[in-house]
């Protein structure tokens, strides 16, 4: 047993062990239909905290010479298979996590990656392998020897690719990993290679070291999907299991929709489980200047599309034309696409659109738009509580006099002048309350719709519902009207002791001139259907 040479199962018994664990482990029924065979290298690019490494420490547990796994596996998915123990520690495995080495070793890498690995393989052989030769004859010996093949694990493999503007190092290691999956040796010692990144695959020139792995990303990732992630019947029984609201949740990190599949951030949710509070956990782990790099590049169409999403819409999205590298950025669809690979959105292959997954992400941006020529915006956008606060406190010309502040400030981005358009205004306006409301657009109630339902989940404390009805070059007062002739508050009946009945109207005076009013008016909750 080593830490890179047949690990042990401490990475898979600390996951088990702990008070939130989700079963994953038909994962490896997967894997071993693939074991030896042409399809035995498999390349998992996924954002962030999406379930990649703890699947690394899974394999480690079920495949690796270096522990008896049967305790740990009893009685979890894959047991259920009548010949899951045919492949269990029978494997001799190679676990490596690049951006640890690489951390220390940018001018060494591969001689520091065999160093490491050589120090396991002398406790297990002593001096009877020729150690001065190349890492993946080494691994030949030593299956000449066992007659053992090897599975080999790569975590964060693409970290040289994304980081290194060095040819001569990024080329050393392609070639080294070329040896290790497609050399003539390793078709005989290689019975399975599972590799982890951010990034797709990216063949630079001539290189080919990585050509021959199926790939599985946040665009498509069919069958294994359901492994990474967290799925919503998951999360559902998650939430039954730990008291957790489950619409709170869904609002906050569901989102992801890959090959169909509504895919939850598993660290998000895991961390709000255990602190019992909704919050943005993810964007503690990541990278914010990779949004930030993103979104201010000058790309006719790219802040029109950012406003767009943020305001809840889709936009179309090629994403076929990225070269799985951020240093090659060329156009609107490479942003976006980096931005999905990044998972700081989301991707609906049916609509070819990219959108904003959930409201933890939309916070994430709405921090990074506090820099470069987003200031406006996100001045904008640090009124959102304040707006909310007022509407529920009844100051109707405060909320006016914000609307319009909200209305000025997206105007060169958004176009106006119709009910519609205002209702992009007013979901920006209204930007931080999807964290307390489940906020439904043209909702049916009573006798018609209501362009705004803001229904309160559990999480949302004092906060009441509301019905906010826009109207363009008509009074405030029509809208409040229009509310109670058709009854759009009977539809809320219920959900808090008050409800809200606001109306907000936008008088175009002129081309350039929007005057915005407001009336709010409140009602008794549990008699709203009766009045």
């Amino acid at each position: 047993m080593g830490v890179y040479f047949n690990p042990s199962n401490a990475s898979f018994r600390q996951a088990k062990n702990s008070r939130i664990y989700v079963d994953k482990t038909k994962l490896i029924e997967y894997l071993n239909d693939r074991l030896s065979t042409e399809d035995k290298c498999l390349a998992v690019s996924h954002a962030r905290r999406f379930g990649k490494s703890h699947a690394a420490g899974m394999i480690d547990a079920y495949y690796s010479l270096g522990c008896d796994s049967t305790e740990l596996f009893d009685g979890t998915k894959i047991s259920e298979s009548a010949d899951y123990k045919k492949y269990m520690n029978k494997y001799n495995v190679i676990h490596l996590d690049i951006a640890s080495v690489w951390d220390f070793h940018k001018e060494d890498l591969v001689e520091s990656i065999k160093e490491r690995v050589c120090k396991d393989f002398k406790k297990k052989y002593n001096d009877t392998l020729d150690y001065s030769q190349d890492l993946y004859l080494l691994i030949q010996e030593i299956y000449e020897i066992t007659d053992t093949q090897f599975v080999i694990i790569i975590d964060e493999w693409d970290c040289v690719i994304r980081n290194s503007d060095n040819k001569e190092l990024v080329h050393e290691y392609l070639q080294f990993l070329h040896s290790l999956f497609k050399s003539e040796e390793s078709k005989s010692f290689l019975a399975l290679a599972y590799i982890t990144g951010i990034l797709p695959i990216k063949k630079i020139k001539d290189e080919s070291a990585l050509n021959n792995f199926s790939e599985y990303t946040m665009l498509k990732s069919s069958p294994i999907t359901k492994y990474y992630g967290f799925t919503e019947d998951e999360v559902k029984e998650l939430c039954k299991r730990f008291d957790m609201d489950f619409e709170s949740t869904k609002a906050w990190y569901n989102g992801y929709l890959i090959d169909g599949i509504h895919m939850y951030n598993p660290n998000s949710v895991s961390m709000a489980i255990e602190r019992n509070d909704f919050d943005s956990y993810w964007r503690n782990t990541s990278s914010f200047a990779s949004i930030n790099t993103f979104i201010t590049m000058n790309y006719a169409g790219l802040k029109d599309d950012i406003m767009k999403m943020l305001a809840g819409g889709k936009v179309m999205v090629n994403p076929n034309t990225f070269q799985n590298d951020f240093s090659t950025i060329a156009s609107k669809d490479d942003a976006l696409t980096a931005l999905i690979h990044l998972g700081y959105l989301g991707y609906d292959a049916d609509r070819k659109s990219a959108y904003v997954p959930n409201y933890e992400v939309a916070t994430a941006f709405e921090l990074a738009l506090q820099t470069g020529g987003w200031k406006e915006i996100a001045k904008a956008i640090s009124t959102c509580d304040e707006l909310l606060f007022e509407t529920i406190d009844g100051n109707a010309e405060k909320v006016a006099e914000l609307i319009e502040l909200a209305h000025d400030t997206y105007t060169s981005v958004l176009k106006y002048n119709d009910e519609n358009s205002l209702s992009c205004v007013l979901t920006m306006a209204y930007f931080t309350a999807p964290g307390y409301y489940n906020i439904i657009r043209e909702m049916p109630a009573g006798k018609g719709f209501a362009d705004f339902a803001f229904i309160p989940r559990a999480n949302a404390g004092f906060r009441p519902a509301m019905v906010v009805e826009l109207k363009y070059n008509k009074s405030a007062d029509t809208a409040i009207k229009q509310i109670k002739d058709n009854r759009y508050h009977g539809a809320l009946s219920g959900y808090s002791d008050k409800i809200l009945l606001v109306g907000i109207s936008y008088d175009a005076e002129g081309k350039d001139k929007k005057h915005h009013t407001c009336v709010i008016e409140e009602i008794n909750g549990s008699a709203a259907d009766t009045q």
